[in-house]
This record gives structure tokens, sequence and C-alpha cells, in this order.
């Protein structure tokens, strides 16, 4: 049986501010795509960087978009995109949920916009058509709207979806305001496999599967296929965010239980990566590059998701 391994960093934008305003001569001058750059000539290790379109106001009132990325850098991205490459994630990080009751002409336009600026800095090549939304679920217009830019496979959520039930302080962070602000049909609870358990009780939108049709994804190449949307869909076979085990030596003990399935996804967070963060991980790239190592040395073969698609 071939193993296939997909692993991708979600909320990525600082890295490209940071090559922006610095200059370096090579895009792998900056610290963080040096570090990827290594693992895929070490364990033939692929990336896929999904985009915020800007900063968020969260930080400071210091804002960097994709259009302030020059173009100076297109023909070394272009040659790093068989193994580097860029795809939608949202606009920027605040709020949660961003595109779960969201309608369709907003969710094109943040796709096209993000979708048009790699295109300029670093090349049609660059682009990967899988999907994961941050924070993962989105609404029946969303998804139609990705499809429309081009997107042909997304992360869906599973499991039995549960009722609200009126007392906001049954979910975290104030997400009973985003499950309920121009709440969709479509717009549900469910339970979340997670190491974060604040997060266990969490939103779901269209993108959702039921309990039966994620096992059939999880852990392996098969998709789920949605003829509302022309999407397919599937449980990423996602074990934990690198960036919610409370020690790498979990992180490890986790990952080797994934080690013999048939298709494994592994995911972090860019911003674990930056000192300024508040929730900085000083072990943060020694887990990048130790899931790597154990992937490669359990003979994965990395892939990008929309890979799975059917020709």
């Amino acid at each position: 049986m071939k193993k296939l391994a997909y692993f991708f960093f979600d909320d990525v934008i600082w890295t490209l501010r940071d090559i922006a305003r610095e200059r370096p001569a090579s895009i792998f001058d900056n610290f963080f795509l040096k570090d990827l750059k290594h693992h895929h000539e070490a364990y033939g290790a692929k990336f896929q960087l999904n985009l915020f379109y800007r900063t968020d106001f969260y930080y400071g009132n210091d804002e960097f978009t994709l259009a302030d990325m020059p173009d100076a850098y297109k023909a070394e991205f272009e040659a790093a995109s068989d193994w580097l490459k860029f795809a939608v994630h949202s606009k920027q990080e605040f709020p949660d949920y961003p595109f779960v009751n969201m309608d369709y002409k907003d969710a094109y336009e943040i796709s096209q916009a993000i979708m048009n600026e790699i295109r300029r800095f670093a090349g049609e090549n660059s682009i990967t058509y899988g999907m994961t939304p941050h924070w993962g679920p989105a609404s029946l217009d969303a998804c139609r709207a990705f499809r429309d830019c081009g997107v042909r496979m997304m992360w869906a959520s599973a499991g039995e979806t549960q009722p609200y039930n009126g007392d906001p302080d049954s979910l975290p962070y104030g997400h009973a305001a985003r499950l309920l602000n121009n709440r969709k049909p479509e717009t549900m609870l469910f339970t979340r496999n997670s190491f974060d358990v604040a997060i266990t009780r969490s939103v779901c939108g269209y993108n959702h599967l039921s309990t039966e049709e994620g096992a059939a994804t999880l852990h392996s190449t098969y998709l789920h296929y949605d003829p509302k949307t022309d999407l397919y869909f599937r449980d990423m076979g996602l074990l934990s965010p690198l960036n919610t085990y409370p020690s790498i030596e979990v992180m490890e003990q986790d990952l080797a239980t994934g080690m013999d399935y048939e298709f494994l996804s592994v995911a972090t967070h860019e911003q674990y990566s930056y000192q300024e963060y508040y929730g900085y991980l000083s072990d943060h790239g020694e887990r990048i590059r130790r899931a790597c190592e154990m992937l490669y040395e359990n003979g994965f073969t990395f892939i990008y998701a929309d890979e799975l698609v059917p020709n």
C-alpha cells in the first residue's frame, strides 16, 4: 500500500509580510521558508501555505496585504512550486468561522482577491485547489463560490450534528455570536476531536459529513462527492494540529498511531513560529521537522490533497 501525507499550514501572512519589507536576496533567506526548504530536501516534504489576504488589526494598526507583496521573487516561487504552494484561507484572522454564514458574493470576492495576488507574485503553478477554510466550516453559498474560483476539494468536519441550547456559555470564544450572526439553515454544532478541549463543541457548516461519510474518507484516499457544489469533501485525517500538543513527546506518540494509515494529514499554524505571537512555541520548528522526519522514515510520499480528485 502506498502511503500519502499532506502537510499544510494555516493562517499564513507574516512570512510574506517579512519578505516584502525586508527584501532578502532569496525567499529562502526568510527563516520560515528556509526551514521548509530544508525539510523538502531532507525528507521530500511538500507544503501548502493557506493564506490570509491581510494582517489583522487585532495585533495593531500595521496593515500588510498580499497586494504589498512584490513580484520580484516570482521566478523563485515558480521554481519551487512542485513542493511549495499556496491556497485561500480567509481575508484575515478574525472573526473566527468567517465563512460559516457568508453569502456567495463575499466568499467569491475574498477568494479571487487572494488567488489573483498569488498569481501575480508567485505564478499560477503556485496555487493548489484543495482548501481548508479558516476554522473549517463554510456555508453552501461560500462552497459554491469556492468552486467557481476553481477549488476542487475541501476540508470537511464530520459527526452527528447537535442543536444549540441557547446558552452562549456552551460555546467558547464568543462562538455563539458567530453561530447566530446571519445564520444559514445548514449552520449547526458538532463535537470536534482535538487536543484543544476548549473547542470540543464547535460550529459546522455545509461542508459537514455524517459520521459514516466521514469515516469512509478518514485515513484513506476516498473523497465524498457533493453534487450540489461539484466539490469533493473529506475529513482530512488529522490527528491534531502540531501546535495543540502539550509537548513534542506527546506529538510523537500521537503521530506514531497514524504511521500505518493510507493517507495522513499533518497541519499547524504559521504564527506559532513567531516570537512576537502570544502563543509562540519555542519548539515549533522542531515539531515541524520531526513530523516530516517521521513521515519520511515510515515510507510516506508527500502530496497535495487536490491530487486525490479524479480527473
